[in-house]
């Protein structure tokens, strides 16, 4: 444990590092003046975008109002006819029913059923009037 221990080398001074050189003030400056100039041209191509795109909305409102119009008038007349469709589905479904058909022809033609009375209504003046000519 009382062993000879190495020699220790010579102790050398500690050398200084070299200071790199900063890059210069005016440098600094123009690389800030670069990124302004270039963040100010994003933002001016944004705005010009934008203003692009306002106005092509603005040009395409109208016309889609005009549509939507348009839209609803035709959703409208497809209601009506809807509904003289299903009327005349009706009428053709009755008219090719079989129970119906005795029902339909008195109705279309002046034949009556000899069970049956016929009753004639008379416009009431037409009656005065052909009783004022009668009577001398």
């Amino acid at each position: 444990m009382n062993a000879i221990q190495p020699s220790r080398p010579p102790l050398q001074p500690i050398q200084k590092r070299r200071v790199i050189p900063r890059p210069k003030r005016h440098l600094r400056q123009r690389s800030y003046q670069m990124m302004a100039l270039e963040s100010t041209a994003k933002i001016a191509v944004n705005l010009v975008i934008t203003a692009v795109a306002t106005s092509a909305l603005a040009q395409l409102l109208p016309y889609h109002w005009l549509q939507q119009a348009k839209l609803q008038e035709m959703n409208t007349e497809v209601k009506l006819m809807e509904g003289h469709v299903n009327g005349l589905q009706a009428e053709l479904n009755r008219n090719f029913d079989p129970q119906q058909a005795k029902r339909i022809r008195q109705q279309q033609g002046y034949r009556f059923d000899p069970s049956q009375r016929q009753i004639v209504l008379m416009n009431q003046d037409r009656r005065e009037d052909e009783q004022t000519q009668s009577s001398p």
